[in-house]
């Protein structure tokens, strides 16, 4: 049963949706790579439509993601009603990992991917896809080599769906997390080369969830050292100083153990830490 749209497409991106739509159908049985990210629940939604119980999201879960992600995949996946499992990975073990070189991300899919082929061949005949979409594949993601090295599918990248599209066709049949901010991993608050703990994950997690705490719903705390950046939209940094009690939020910050706490004059940027690499 088709998921009803609720608002006209273009002409492109309604060719688009239903590209989506027979791809997936043809691919039989599936196992979505499922972040719980617009991009990987466009892809689970579309598979749970066409596929029903042949369909099923995997979330991996390990420290780097983010406590109130894991609730809303959870959440999103019951909207669905897609099958949904979590498992643990362990990409904090490895030192391609932990090191936290460029291609950090590498190791993160590749341990990820390890599990899910595994899920797929256990389920038999399942094929493991993904979110990755169009834009992305210009973009510095070492992931992206990992799951094709995995014969991982991309359906949006396949379909030439890029990030504005994915959000239109979500809106379009009523998904209430459209919009929803993009939310990398909590690893890449990190500088490259700055060593991975899990003390360190835990403590961006905790900052961030003060800041959302006080009405900020996309938000980034960097962290270099014992210093804590942190990144806003821009059209929010104004707001931030009306809003929020700062000495507060300072004694909140050392309190988990950074030594300085500023905010990006900037404001928010995606990717800001690949800058030095992408020129």
């Amino acid at each position: 049963m088709l998921f009803q749209q609720f608002e006209p497409l273009s002409e492109i991106d309604q060719k688009q949706l239903s590209l989506l739509r027979n791809y997936l159908k043809t691919l039989e049985k599936v196992c979505v790579a499922y972040s719980g990210g617009v991009d990987s629940t466009l892809v689970a939604t579309i598979a749970q439509e066409q596929l029903g119980s042949n369909a099923i999201a995997i979330t991996g879960v390990s420290p780097a993601l983010a406590p109130n992600l894991l609730i809303e995949a959870r959440e999103q996946a019951s909207w669905i009603g897609i099958q949904h499992k979590e498992l643990q990975t362990q990409e904090l073990q490895d030192p391609s990992y932990s090191n936290n070189p460029q291609n950090r991300c590498y190791a993160c899919k590749k341990e990820l991917h390890s599990h899910l082929q595994q899920i797929a061949r256990e389920a038999s005949g399942y094929k493991v896809i993904d979110g990755v979409n169009h834009d992305d594949l210009n973009d510095h993601r070492p992931g992206i080599v990992a799951a094709k090295e995995a014969d991982v599918l991309s359906p949006l990248a396949e379909m030439k769906i890029g990030k504005t599209s994915v959000r239109k066709i979500s809106k379009a049949l009523g998904l209430p997390w459209w919009n929803k901010p993009a939310q990398p991993c909590l690893a890449s608050r990190f500088p490259y080369g700055e060593q991975i703990t899990l003390e360190k994950l835990q403590q961006v997690a905790k900052a961030e969830n003060i800041l959302r705490e006080n009405g900020f719903r996309e938000v980034r705390v960097r962290s270099q050292g014992l210093n804590a950046r942190i990144e806003l939209p821009s059209d929010q940094i104004n707001k931030f100083f009306e809003r929020v009690d700062r000495e507060r939020l300072i004694k909140d910050f050392l309190s988990l153990g950074f030594t300085t706490v500023s905010i990006d004059l900037e404001g928010l940027v995606s990717g800001k830490l690949n800058r030095h690499i992408n020129n």
